[in-house]
């Protein structure tokens, strides 16, 4: 594997979810693979789960671990090729990135939309280049439009508690005070679209009108705006807020209650609740779910060691 980006660049959702349900029973046992391998995180916007998770995930395979903030620590970036660098930015992505390969043999990038111009955010420029530049293998801890470690996190945690074979999962959007980008509901529907298809759920996004995300990510989905419809028979029900994707970065008013809570949960089969974090409580999610047996967050916080450490087992498997 000498990127992870998206679902496409793993050939089997239910392999890779095994292979990383047998990490977590083994832990240590690859750590020879890791040995005298240096991983290097590079962080442009702030993080705990990814950061820690991911961190955890490189030490259980016997690497070293380096870590970048940009924000604090390094040069302010310049991405655009054939500009005079006579402004902000001190130096150039394709030397900085080219540095961090020369240091690392695995790297990892993390970095928000601007939420200002869908075009520039959704050609993922910055991780391009990125990769082109740095020679090594890249594993994305959330770019502009996706977050797959989040989202194979996601489907290791449904494939941990199912009860049944084919459970039904909703993403249920979620009121939140601000804009928020659409790459955890992205990387989500992508990869439960690409798990449907494996036959291994059923899945139905519910979002206000307005909040439809971009058709690449939703190919096969049930899309409904009427969320208690959506809830009936859910095994499963993913929180999340975002903004419009068509009237880019928008928020709109909306009229109805959305925010999950008991009343709610009792139109499911039962669900088992899950949210990205961090969640606004009381605003995005109830505290009496968060608080209850029904809530999957702190499972589901706890496995995004597996699936960042199956994604780098893969990788170190592949420099050998």
């Amino acid at each position: 594997m000498k990127k992870f980006f998206s679902v496409k660049d793993v050939s089997s959702v239910a392999d890779v979810v095994q292979e990383a349900l047998a990490l977590k029973a083994a832990p240590y046992d690859n750590q020879d693979l890791g040995k005298h391998k240096t991983l290097g995180l590079v962080f442009l916007n702030p993080s705990l789960r990814t950061r820690l998770s991911t961190q955890k995930a490189a030490m259980n395979l016997g690497m070293n671990v380096m870590v970048m903030n940009m924000d604090k620590d390094g040069w302010a970036l310049e991405t655009q090729d054939g500009v005079v660098m006579n402004g902000s930015t001190v130096e150039h992505i394709r030397e900085a990135a080219a540095v961090m390969g020369e240091y690392c043999d695995i790297l990892g990038l993390r970095s928000f939309p601007k939420l200002k111009d869908r075009e520039e955010d959704y050609s993922e420029d910055l991780f391009n280049k990125f990769i082109k530049y740095c020679g090594v293998p890249v594993v994305s801890l959330e770019s502009a439009t996706r977050h797959p470690l989040q989202s194979l996190t996601d489907i290791i945690t449904i494939t941990e508690h199912k009860k049944t074979a084919k459970p039904k999962v909703v993403l249920a959007w979620a009121p939140h005070v601000k804009a928020l980008p659409q790459a955890v509901p992205n990387s989500f529907a992508e990869w439960m679209c690409k798990a449907q298809e494996e036959g291994l759920v059923e899945f139905t996004i519910a979002q206000p009108m307005g909040y439809e995300l971009s058709k690449d990510f939703t190919k096969g989905a049930t899309i409904s705006t009427n969320l208690n419809e959506s809830l009936k028979d859910a095994d499963f029900v993913y929180v999340k807020n975002w903004s419009s994707y068509q009237e880019y970065g928008e928020v709109y008013t909306v009229d109805e209650d959305w925010m999950m809570d008991n009343e709610k949960l009792s139109l499911t089969n039962d669900a088992k609740v899950m949210h990205c974090l961090p969640v606004r409580r009381d605003l995005e999610l109830s505290s009496e779910i968060l608080d209850g047996p029904n809530s999957l967050v702190i499972k589901e916080a706890s496995n995004r060691v597996w699936a960042a450490q199956v994604v780098l087992k893969r990788m170190l498997e592949d420099l050998v």
